[in-house]
C-alpha cells in the first residue's frame, strides 16, 4: 500500500473514474471492497469523506477525485512469506496439520497436493505397519508432488517406536517430516534432519528431508531454531547413522526451516494465545539466525486457533509465513473419522472443549484438549488419572471402586482389559510387558492407556455403542468455524472438501485484509466488510 498525504504546495494527484463510480456509501463499499486482485484508490470527496475508486485513472493535472493513495491488488497466495511457496512447490501459505490416528489420511493429504496445497499424514498413535502402508500409498498416488509430508511424534514412552517410524520416512524419502510434541530433541528427530544433508559447488546447503516443527514455547522454538546439539551429532555418526560430512553441515544450519508457533489447538497444546507466543518466537528467530549467522532466514508459520477467515489474517498480521490448521479438517468430507463423530463436531462451540490426560504421554501427566460437548470422555479419563495418582497398582484398587470402574468407564472386567492390552503390545511392543510384569503401577497405566487409545478409534470407527466415550482431539478454532460457516455454502458438510475449506479460509483472510488497509486509509469501512461468506471457490 502507498499512501501520499500531499502538501500545499505540492499539486495534489487526481483520480478519475472510469465506469464504476467512487465508492462513498457504506453499500457502496461493500461491494468494491471483495475486488481484492485490482487496485483500488482511496480519494476524497469534496465534503471530505473517503472512498474508493477502482479503475479509471490517476495522474497529477488531470480533473477528479484527490488521490490519497493507492492499495496495490491482493492475492491469498502472498498472505504469508513466498519463499514458502518455492520451497514446498505449493500455491498458497497455507498446510493442514497431521491429524493423529489417521484422521489426516491418504485421502486428505492426496486431495491438498493434487491442487497445490500441503498437507501432513497424522501418523501419531499408529503402528508402525499401518504408517508404512499410509506412506506406501501416498507414494504411489503422487510420485511426480514434493508437497506432501508425515508426522513423526515425539514418543518418550515408545522411543523403539519414535525411531522406526524416522527410519520408515527416511527409507522412502518422505519430502516433509513434521516434528511435533517434542520436549527435548531426541536421535530420531535429529537423524531425520541432518540425513541427506549436502553442499551444492555454490556452497548453498541442499535438504533432502524438509523439516517443519511444531512448538508452543520459546524454549522449545530455539531447540529446532538452532543447529543439531553436538552430542546427539557424534552419536549418532558413532552408529553409523550420519555421516561426518551430514554431522557437519548440520553443526552449522538449523534444525527445522518451518516452525511452526502453536497457540491454543486440539491435541498436545500449552492453551497459550498465538498472539502472545508468535511474536516473542518471531524475535527469538531474528535473534537465532544473526547469532549463528544462516545463509538464509527460517520461516515462523502459525497454528491454534485458526479456524475463521479474521483468524487467519489475523496471524498474518502478526508475522506469520505461513498458517497451519487442525482441528476444522475434521469436519472435512476427506477426513477419516465416523459421520457420528462428525456431527458431535459440527455442533461444537468455543467453549465446548477441555484437557483431558493424553494416551502417549499419560505417565508423564501430560494433557491434551478434546471435544467436551456431547462425549462423557473427559470426565471418564480424569477419573482414570486420578486413580493412578492415587494407587500403586491395579490390585490396591478398593472393591467399590473396582467396580465403578469397570461398569462405568471400561464396561469390562479389569481381568478382560489386561487381556486385550496384552494382545496389543504382544504386536507393538513386547517390551512394555517385561516392564509390566515386574512394575505393578507401569500395568495400571497400561490398562488406563488402553481405554484412552480406544477412546480414539471408536470416534475414528463409529462404534455406536462407546458413542458417549469417544475421544476427540479440538480446540476452541472448531466452534469458532461452525459460528463462520452457519449462513454460507460451507454449512452444508457435503461441501466441506478440505481444499474448499482451505481456500475460503484464505479468501476470507485476504478479503478482511483488504477491508483492513482501507479502513487504516482512513475509509469509513463497514462492519460488515469484515466477515467473509463461504462460497465455492475454483
Amino acid at each position: 500500500m502507498s499512501l501520499a498525504y500531499p502538501s500545499p504546495s505540492v499539486p495534489a494527484p487526481s483520480w478519475t473514474p472510469g465506469a464504476v463510480p467512487p465508492a462513498f456509501t457504506a453499500p457502496e463499499i461493500l461491494a468494491v471492497l471483495p475486488r481484492i486482485r485490482e487496485p483500488l484508490h482511496v480519494v476524497r470527496a469534496a465534503d471530505g469523506r473517503y472512498g474508493l475508486g477502482v479503475g479509471g485513472g490517476a495522474a497529477e493535472g488531470r480533473p477528479g477525485y484527490p488521490l490519497v493513495g493507492s492499495l496495490p491488488p491482493l492475492y491469498p497466495e502472498w498472505l504469508g512469506d513466498r519463499s514458502f511457496l518455492d520451497a514446498h512447490g505449493v500455491r498458497f501459505p497455507y498446510v493442514a496439520g497431521e491429524m493423529a490416528n489417521g484422521i489426516a489420511g491418504i485421502r486428505m493429504v492426496s486431495a491438498l497436493a493434487r491442487e497445490d496445497l500441503l498437507g501432513f499424514l497424522g501418523a501419531g498413535g499408529l503402528g508402525l505397519a499401518e504408517v508404512e502402508r499410509a506412506v506406501d500409498e501416498l507414494a504411489a498416488a503422487l510420485p511426480d508432488h514434493r508437497n506432501w509430508g508425515v508426522n513423526l511424534i515425539h514418543s518418550p514412552s515408545e522411543p523403539e517406536l519414535e525411531r522406526a517410524v524416522a527410519e520408515l520416512l527416511l527409507d522412502r524419502r518422505v519430502p516433509c517430516v513434521s516434528l511435533s510434541a517434542f520436549m527435548d530433541l531426541t536421535p530420531a528427530a535429529v537423524r531425520v534432519a541432518a540425513r541427506g544433508l549436502r553442499r551444492a559447488p555454490s556452497g548453498e546447503v541442499l535438504r533432502r528431508t524438509r523439516i517443519f516443527a511444531k512448538v508452543s514455547r520459546p524454549e522449545t522454538a530455539a531447540l529446532f531454531l538452532s543447529p543439531a546439539p553436538a552430542r546427539l551429532l557424534s552419536a549418532l555418526v558413532g552408529r553409523n547413522e550420519l555421516t561426518a560430512q551430514e554431522a557437519e553441515i548440520a553443526a552449522t544450519v538449523p534444525l527445522a526451516e518451518d516452525v511452526t508457533v502453536e497457540g491454543d489447538s486440539g491435541g498436545h497444546t500449552d492453551n497459550r494465545p498465538l498472539g502472545c507466543v508468535l511474536p516473542v518466537v518471531l524475535r527469538l528467530r531474528d535473534e537465532l539466525v544473526a547469532r549463528h549467522g544462516y545463509d538464509r532466514p527460517v520461516r515462523v508459520g502459525a497454528a491454534g486457533g485458526l479456524g475463521t477467515p479474521e483468524a487467519l489474517a489475523g496471524a498474518f498480521a502478526l508475522g506469520a509465513a505461513y498458517v497451519v490448521t487442525g482441528s476444522v479438517n475434521q469436519s472435512s468430507v476427506e477426513a477419516d473419522l465416523s459421520q457420528e463423530a462428525k456431527d458431535l463436531l459440527a455442533n461444537a462451540g468455543v467453549a465446548d472443549v477441555t484437557m483431558a490426560p493424553a494416551a502417549d504421554m499419560f505417565e508423564l501427566g501430560v494433557s491434551l484438549q478434546v471435544l467436551r460437548r456431547g462425549t462423557l470422555f473427559p470426565a471418564r479419563a480424569g477419573r482414570l488419572r486420578s486413580l493412578y495418582e492415587s494407587y500403586a497398582s491395579l490390585e490396591d484398587l478398593p472393591e467399590t471402586v473396582r467396580d465403578t470402574l469397570e461398569r462405568e468407564v471400561l464396561h469390562a472386567s479389569l481381568d478382560e482389559v489386561w487381556a486385550r492390552t496384552q494382545e496389543f503390545w504382544r504386536h507393538r511392543d513386547p517390551a512394555e510387558l517385561e516392564r509390566a510384569r515386574r512394575d505393578p503401577r507401569h500395568r495400571m497405566a497400561l490398562v488406563f492407556r488402553w481405554y484412552l487409545g480406544s477412546s480414539s478409534r471408536w470416534a475414528i470407527e463409529g462404534d455406536h455403542q462407546r458413542r458417549l466415550d469417544y475421544q476427540l482431539w479440538c480446540g476452541p478454532a472448531m466452534g469458532a468455524f461452525n459460528r463462520w460457516v452457519a449462513d454460507g455454502w460451507l454449512a452444508d458438510p457435503a461441501n466441506r472438501s478440505v481444499v474448499q475449506i482451505a481456500r475460503n479460509l484464505l479468501e476470507g483472510a485476504a478479503v478482511v485484509t483488504r477491508a483492513h488497509q482501507a479502513r487504516t486509509s482512513g475509509v469509513a469501512v463497514p462492519a460488515e466488510a469484515l466477515r467473509f461468506r463461504s462460497r465455492p471457490l475454483g
